[in-house]
């Protein structure tokens, strides 16, 4: 994962510049109001200059990353930042200052909207939102060393608010070179793209492996669009022996699921009737639930968090399988099954070409995802008993895997997450017609007074329990049957790579409800008052009178104000830095509804301290504690969290379409904030402020506790299908 990790860093240097930024114009407002006579009006519209520039640039660059790519964005956005700052330096009158402040925010706008977007193509599900939490450490990081630097130059005798705001310009060239020379682009862009064989080196590099095969096959999978999805249950487990190259007589209702490798296929029983499964049970209830308040979205998510209960051996997991993931892994990962692919090789169409046809190209990597077992699907022999089957390997070494834990290999696509497919052909007149469809399998956990009937299925053997989501393949094209009547008709993503943002996916029912969650917490989110707080900390903390803490000290109220801030900031990190080790192990819902309740103390302690007077002291005291504990916890969650679910529930095609819808409100809402600040502070004065920021935390938190569903551990794919189905089933048990 160094690959991923490294990626991560690097991106998030874009949030370190927007951190810098934040906190020298706040510091350097002071000074600029003086040297500039600025009158209240114009010193809002310095500081919100950069957020109409970020509010500018947001409206094209989601549709523009679709286009060019994630990579050319953050290039162009630490071009910008540089330019900025180098016009900031020079700036001979404030309308000079507001063009380089429009400037440096198109740099920011672009850093904002992408990064967390990038992180989340390039990151593994499982530490997906530690990586994105990167950006909001980066960023408090740049807020500090910039607050140590405008505090230092306070203390000289005359500071110049242009070298302030001008020292942005080294770390934004350093920033340019790092995205240059060592960012790749993003593996999901280049496979909507069709260059398959870029997406596969990159992933490569950045799994520090060389077989990336399956998570290349749902990176695939991801580029389709709603389509009719559904849940399922499955009873798994090994295929039936071959003997003499015939496949033993099973139940008609069996059904045989390939996998992301070749060769790689069990039997699947569809269970029919009452579910005992937590997913599956989920969904039945949805429209149990459709009047309710909460939304029915987020008890489907939850339903895959819940955990295994516990045996007095081990978990649940061991007691139904030794490794659940080795039902879906062979430990001779190596093998290679050349009569498979032979015969493989025989019925792929043009567009597909087998390893031995082809050299390195992008058709020829479609061979090992889709083409050999889609292409084979409608072969009723499974591949020969020299080779044997995926299961029957497993049985094999089963002592192997019980003793390590570990699979030798996996198909495992994250979050406990496999992907396969299903072929349900019927002979007709010599040919092979019938159902294609795509799956997304996850062990479901049950409750413990289920425990022994699941463990021991009668009849079932080692036969694991497991809820399937269920859907059309992206690439699938019944236009195509006609031409390729044999198996199913695959249709090439370079095909598709021409076609612009697809707006009218937008109104797809999983799109928009994902739009309401991204559109709903980024609003939220600013409206609680956090940028416009963190532009005017300084300002806010010398009307609390914070200078009475550091009066033995000597420093002026202004430089006061900025060594407090400097404190703050540096108290956040540890905080990111817990939420960073929390975001993937509780999840970003549960970090969200435990930290806003903090926020909401802290601002009405902050009210109840300007309120009642407890002296001068203790009042700047009170105040330099709660917005401490407000800033803390607001980057522990609220702060971080917006970003990373929006990066996170929107289809490939239309990511970055969507975030920059996204991102468009966020900016508005950050500009309205900020612009009203100052006139809040002088009508409604300091605890008024913070009374409206508590009130809007409270709908914050109720919102999240009705509208956010958990998405932790997800891979990218799941995350939207499971917006698919579940909007669509609550959609249809309304109309009922």
């Amino acid at each position: 994962m160094k690959g991923a990790v490294f990626v991560a860093i690097v991106a998030s240097i874009g949030n370190f510049l927007q951190g810098w930024d934040n906190a020298t114009i706040a510091g350097a407002i002071l000074y600029i109001k003086k040297d500039l006579a600025l009158h209240t009006t114009m010193e809002g519209l310095v500081v919100a200059m950069s957020l109409i520039g970020a509010t500018v640039i947001t409206t094209c660059s989601g549709p523009i990353s679709d286009w060019l790519g994630r990579r050319p964005m953050m290039i162009i956005s630490s071009v910008l930042y540089f330019l900025g700052s180098l016009v900031m330096l020079w700036s001979p009158n404030v309308y000079v200052l507001c063009l380089a402040r429009l400037l440096d925010g198109f740099g920011i706008g672009l850093a904002v909207t992408l990064v967390p977007v990038y992180i989340s193509e390039t990151a593994p599900s499982d530490i997906r939102g530690s990586l994105n939490t990167l950006p909001q450490f980066s960023g408090s990081g740049g807020m500090f060393l910039s607050y140590c630097m405008v505090f230092g130059m306070s203390l000289t005798v005359s500071p110049s608010w242009r070298v302030m705001l001008g020292i942005l310009s080294i770390p934004s060239l350093f920033y340019f070179i790092l995205t240059v020379f060592f960012l790749p682009e993003s593996p999901r862009w280049l496979v909507s793209k069709g260059k398959m064989l870029e997406a596969k080196k990159v992933l490569q590099k950045l799994r520090g492996q060389e077989d990336v095969s399956g998570e290349m096959a749902l990176l695939v999978e991801g580029l389709g669009i709603g389509g009719d999805a559904s849940i399922e249950e499955y009873i798994i487990g090994p295929g039936d022996e071959v003997v003499d190259g015939h496949e033993q007589t099973t139940d008609k209702d069996k059904i045989r699921l390939y996998g992301s490798q070749a060769g790689l296929s069990w039997l699947a029983k569809p269970v029919t009737g009452q579910s005992s499964l937590g997913l599956v049970s989920r969904h039945g209830s949805l429209a149990n639930q459709s009047m309710s308040l909460m939304d029915p979205l987020v008890t489907l998510f939850g339903s895959v968090h819940e955990k295994l209960p516990e045996t007095g051996t081990g978990s649940m997991r061991s007691a139904l399988f030794p490794n659940f993931g080795s039902m879906f892994s062979t430990a001779e990962p190596h093998i290679k099954n050349e009569h498979w692919d032979e015969e493989s090789l025989q019925r792929e169409g043009e567009d597909y070409m087998s390893d031995a046809a082809a050299g390195d190209s992008d058709d020829n990597l479609h061979s090992p995802l889709i083409s050999r077992q889609t292409t084979s699907l409608e072969k009723d022999l499974p591949p020969p008993p020299s080779h044997g089957s995926i299961v029957s390997s497993m049985r094999r070494h089963s002592s192997l895997m019980q003793g390590s834990g570990e699979p030798a290999g996996s198909t495992g696509i994250g979050g406990g997450w496999q992907l396969a497919w299903k072929w349900s052909g019927k002979g007709e007149d010599g040919k092979k017609q019938g159902e294609f469809k795509r799956i997304y399998l996850h062990e479901e956990g049950v409750s413990a007074s289920r425990r022994g009937s699941v463990v021991s299925i009668p009849g079932e053997g080692d036969f694991v329990q497991a809820a399937a989501l269920v859907s059309q393949p992206a690439l699938y094209s019944k236009e195509l049957i006609g031409e390729q009547p044999v198996g199913p008709a695959m249709v090439h993503p370079s095909k598709t790579a021409t076609k612009g943002p697809i707006w009218e996916a937008l109104l797809e029912p999983g799109v928009k409800h994902a739009l309401f969650v991204g559109i709903g917490i980024q609003l939220l989110q600013q409206f609680s008052g956090i940028n416009g707080v963190l532009y005017y900390t300084p300002q806010i903390l010398e009307e609390a009178g914070v200078a009475v803490l550091l009066a033995d000290l000597g420093l002026s109220s202004a430089s006061a104000s900025f060594l407090i801030s400097a404190a703050t900031t540096l108290l956040m990190l540890p905080c990111i830095g817990l939420a960073m080790r929390l975001m993937d192990v509780s999840g970003r819902r549960q970090l969200l509804l435990v930290t806003i309740p903090v926020l909401i103390a802290s601002l009405v302690i902050l009210i109840l301290g300007s309120i009642v007077d407890f002296g001068n002291v203790v009042h700047a005291a009170i105040s330099t504690v709660c917005v401490v504990v407000y800033f803390c916890f607001f980057v522990m969650a609220y702060g971080p969290i917006p970003n990373i679910l929006c990066s996170e529930i929107f289809p490939t095609r239309v990511r970055g379409l969507c975030i920059a819808i996204c991102a468009l409100v966020f900016w508005i809402g950050d500009i309205i904030v900020t612009y009203s600040l100052p006139v809040m502070l002088s009508s409604l004065g300091l605890s008024g402020v913070f009374g409206v920021y508590a009130v809007v935390c409270l709908i914050s938190w109720i919102f999240v506790y009705l509208k956010v569903p958990e998405t932790k551990g997800m891979p990218l794919e799941v995350i939207t299908e499971f917006f698919s189905v579940g909007s669509k089933q609550a959609a249809s048990a309304k109309n009922e």
